[in-house]
């Protein structure tokens, strides 16, 4: 039987998951990450991804025919002509970029290029393109000659070919989505020589290594695939292919993501789209979300106030809830104040409150894409530790007006095994 290896670095330890031609799970694996000096991060994640790979049993580690990778997006390595990293790795959250991007937004400015393709993704302190011309600044960038992801370099160890990614984890390299190629103002920044050769999200690139298929117990002719973005990799999971389907994700903040005919970019409230074969993946984040709820409730609390919410009647509270100033999405204003008075006696009117209102925000959230011209909704999926709560999934379907569903999967590295599936059809 052909099985299929997705795995997926995410921000605090990395999963492999294995399906089989059905997309049925048939085992799935896991690795925390431990505290390193940051020079011997990547090492770190070659040890993990070759220790994850060993965790699979090994009569189903010899059926597997195609892997593919998923990591953090707009976390980056600065490689020698060879592949070994000369640098720490700058993670996805690392701002120390943030004087180059000064830089990138002037020559923007003085070449009169307001947006350009994909201007509006790189100008910020972590993207993928800030954090290279701020390598460029060092004295470590004369030896440099490949910018990798940290999927592209994962899988490298693997295939062993410099120089390869895909159109995911390149937009926050300023790549085109929609023309499928690097815009021409790139040139003008002097790092062309340093970018990867940009595929489709799970394209064959070649066989495994010899010697690292017998080391894994990998069959020889194992395909490497290119890979994806942890976030995306999450939404591939839910198994969601039609347009104005959409994947909520209930963790310690809202993250939404619809399935679109029409891309949208809107740089005041952080939208962005991403490619899908011939779609769009239209997403927005906001600040709120389940990081609020543990606040103020245990998750014993949640557990036994939920069921007792009337969720058919609309709670009158009108919150906006946040654990501190600021949000982008749907309402851009950095210094927008945590609403979240009055705060009745009885918890669960003040869940009630909390769970509508988080809703209310989802809801607009929906709206505004569709007002920038996202395909309208019809269906949303949950994903995150929300997803469990019945009450806030009656409540967001009366909010929402479409059907809510709990996502048969939700796990990244699953939907990282459907792309590997996908380059074998």
């Amino acid at each position: 039987m052909s099985l299929y290896l997705g795995i997926d670095f995410g921000t605090s330890g990395a999963r492999a998951a294995v399906i089989d031609p059905e997309m049925r799970l048939c085992v799935q694996v896991s690795h925390r990450f431990t505290s390193v000096e940051p020079h011997k991060q990547a090492i770190h994640w070659q040890e993990v991804l070759f220790s994850l790979i060993q965790q699979i049993p090994q009569d189903i580690r010899a059926q597997i025919c195609a892997i593919a990778i998923d990591g953090t997006s707009s976390t980056v390595l600065l490689c020698d002509g060879s592949g070994v990293p000369l640098d720490a790795p700058i993670l996805y959250n690392d701002v120390r970029a943030s004087s180059a991007l000064v830089e990138l937004q002037a020559f923007f400015d003085h070449a009169n290029l307001q947006g350009a393709p994909g201007q509006n993704v790189v100008l910020s302190a972590t993207s993928s393109l800030v954090k290279l011309l701020w390598w460029k600044q060092q004295p470590v960038y004369s030896q440099a000659r490949y910018l990798l992801h940290q999927a592209d370099w994962l899988a490298f160890l693997l295939h062993g070919q410099l120089g390869v990614s895909d159109y995911h984890n390149c937009l926050k390299l300023g790549y085109d989505v929609a023309r499928l190629e690097y815009p021409d103002w790139i040139e003008a920044l002097g790092v062309m020589s340093l970018l990867p050769q940009v595929r489709s999200p799970g394209s064959v690139v070649g066989n495994i290594i010899a010697a690292i298929a017998i080391q894994l117990g990998l069959p020889t002719d194992c395909q490497i695939c290119t890979g994806t973005t942890d976030s995306i990799a999450a939404f591939l999971a839910s198994g969601v292919t039609a347009i104005g389907e959409a994947v909520t994700s209930l963790g310690s903040t809202l993250v939404l993501k619809l399935l679109s005919a029409t891309p949208v970019t809107h740089a005041t409230y952080g939208i962005y789209s991403h490619r899908l074969a011939d779609l769009w993946l239209v997403g927005g984040a906001s600040n709120t979300g389940g990081a609020v709820l543990q606040q103020f409730f245990t998750s014993q609390e949640l557990l036994e106030l939920s069921p007792q919410i009337p969720v058919q009647q609309e709670s009158p509270l009108k919150y906006y809830p946040l654990t501190q100033p600021g949000d982008r999405f749907p309402v851009n204003d950095a210094a927008l104040l945590p609403c979240l008075e009055p705060r009745p006696a009885n918890p669960i009117d003040f869940l009630h409150g909390l769970l509508e209102s988080m809703a209310r925000i989802e809801a607009r959230g929906y709206q505004l894409l569709q007002e920038l011209g996202a395909t309208p909704l019809v269906r949303v999926y949950t994903a995150g530790g929300g997803a469990a709560n019945s009450a806030w999934t009656a409540i967001r379907t009366r909010q929402l007006q479409v059907p809510v569903f709990v996502s048969p999967q939700t796990e990244a590295a699953y939907g990282t095994a459907r792309l590997a599936k996908g380059s074998r059809e």
